[in-house]
């Protein structure tokens, strides 16, 4: 998706359309895809179906309409559809019905059928028609978040783009610039944590950001602030849970999982933070020269923490490379626990008993 800097007259609009691109050298982190379609448009060869793939808020619909304007299609001549409302095969057929038709005004009809994989079967079938013998004056740009769901035979038919998740430090960037167009200063650390809770996603980057904006009772938000308005596990509580690394802790360490259990934290969430940290604790133990590299990832709070961490961790505290390892594994395995924090449990158990 990317953002665009410019203001807009409407302060109600929600950020993520606020800031939406509205031309191709305001799309970010899809130089891969944006090039190529630049490139097609300047030398005509502008193909008939294109396929968008890609993790949802990274761009696919945004860089749609932009391609459609870029090609001179007019709004008359710009047709939007939600698959998801309407995949069944009457309305798909009541749509291509209208394919046949002229532009309204314009060179082409785009049609940007969006969440493309919940056509039903039936409806797959109609589509597979019209791509395989299309007007010439049509154009079909399909999105979808699950490619092994659409069809080899629409996806054969299509030029096939794949969009990248922004990366958290692209997030932070976007974030701090949005803020700071809305008169708010977000204190240090803070556009990480907002960028973790956006999953790559910059539509829900910024849907946190707003929330945040809205219900904050100063210009300058801070991190408790932010940790109450989001629900996000608490910093002081992850910082907790890895100075029992530091003391060779079991007992810490499961009591810290039980308390964030009891405060209805989400445990993947809160290990993610935890890995993190843990990361940064590693690196700073193991490479303390790249120690300035982290200044504008975390809280002076948090680094000084991280720092005395290292400090007072004896040659048996589990604060090692091994210990990451094995708690990435937990939380890949989370998602499938019936019981969220037990692998989490269990990753501890196996570390402290090594």
């Amino acid at each position: 998706m990317g953002y665009n800097s410019t203001m807009k007259d409407n302060t109600s609009l929600a950020l993520y359309r606020k800031y939406r691109p509205e031309t191709f050298e305001e799309v970010i982190e899809q130089s891969h895809v944006v090039d190529v379609l630049k490139s097609s448009i300047e030398t005509g060869k502008v193909s008939h179906a294109y396929l968008f793939v890609g993790g949802r808020g990274t761009g696919k619909t945004t860089v749609a309409r932009i391609f459609a304007r870029e090609i001179g299609a007019s709004v008359n001549d710009v047709y939007e559809i939600d698959a998801a409302s309407n995949r069944k095969v009457e309305e798909v057929r009541e749509l291509l019905d209208g394919v046949r038709v002229l532009p309204f005004d314009s060179k082409y009809k785009v049609y940007i059928i969006d969440e493309v994989h919940m056509l039903s079967k039936e409806s797959w079938g109609a589509l597979l028609k019209t791509l395989e013998e299309p007007p010439k004056h049509v154009i079909f740009i399909l999105a979808t978040t699950e490619l092994h769901k659409v069809p080899d035979t629409i996806t054969s038919r299509c030029q096939v783009f794949n969009f990248k998740k922004p990366t958290e430090k692209t997030l932070k960037g976007v974030l701090e610039n949005v803020a700071k167009k809305e008169g708010f200063e977000l204190e240090q650390g803070i556009s990480e944590l907002l960028a973790i809770l956006g999953d790559g996603s910059f539509r829900d980057a910024l849907g946190v950001l707003q929330k945040v904006l809205n219900f904050s009772t100063s210009k300058k938000v801070k991190r408790n602030e932010v940790e109450e308005i989001t629900g996000a596990p608490k910093s002081t509580l992850v910082n907790e849970f890895l100075g029992a690394f530091s003391k060779n802790d079991l007992e810490e360490g499961i009591r810290t999982v039980q308390k964030a259990v009891s405060e209805n934290m989400d445990i993947k969430l809160f290990l993610k933070l935890v890995i993190l940290k843990f990361r940064m604790a590693i690196i700073i133990r193991y490479a303390p020269k790249l120690e300035g590299d982290m200044k504008g990832d975390l809280s002076l709070e948090d680094l000084d923490f991280l720092k005395s961490l290292v400090k007072d961790g004896g040659k048996d505290a589990k604060l090692n490379s091994k210990s990451l390892a094995i708690l990435l594994d937990a939380y890949s395995n989370i998602s499938n626990a019936f019981i969220p924090e037990l692998p989490l449990e269990l990753a501890l158990v196996k570390i402290f008993e090594e």
